[in-house]
């Protein structure tokens, strides 16, 4: 039986592999944390949309994506941080600030998968999961 080792960079790879490949969406297996990504990026103007689809096992997220005039995607590039092999934790004072702040870190905290300027505001740091711009 062949898993994924890294969910999280699955979630990346497959938003960032239709985006090139100009899909209207894409669907991704769903967990609590990929639901709370994907809330994120919508939330931010990233996506457009998201549905979760019951599909009788773990279920699935399909993901809307969004696209300027000239058919540009409006995810410029998206990093994994913090990898299985190599933890990236920072305090709330170290939170860091994606393209001088134009960008958004997504952080898994105590309080839940939240942005860099949600945690800054209420002083609590996480493991950064990915940069977003």
């Amino acid at each position: 039986m062949s898993g994924i080792t890294d969910p999280v960079a699955d979630y990346l790879s497959r938003i960032r592999n239709a985006q090139h490949a100009g899909q209207r969406f894409t669907d991704i297996p769903a967990s609590r944390l990929k639901r709370a990504m994907t809330h994120i990026l919508q939330e931010k103007g990233y996506i457009r949309n998201f549905v979760n689809i019951d599909d009788g096992k773990q279920g699935l997220l399909r993901v809307y994506l969004k696209y300027d005039r000239r058919g540009r995607g409006a995810i410029r590039n998206m990093q994994r941080i913090s990898t299985p092999g190599l933890r990236h934790f920072v305090r709330a004072s170290d939170l860091p600030r994606v393209q001088n702040g134009l960008g958004v870190a997504i952080l898994s905290t105590s309080r839940g998968v939240m942005t860099d300027k949600e945690a800054r505001q209420i002083s609590v740091g996480g493991e950064v999961l990915a940069h977003i711009f």
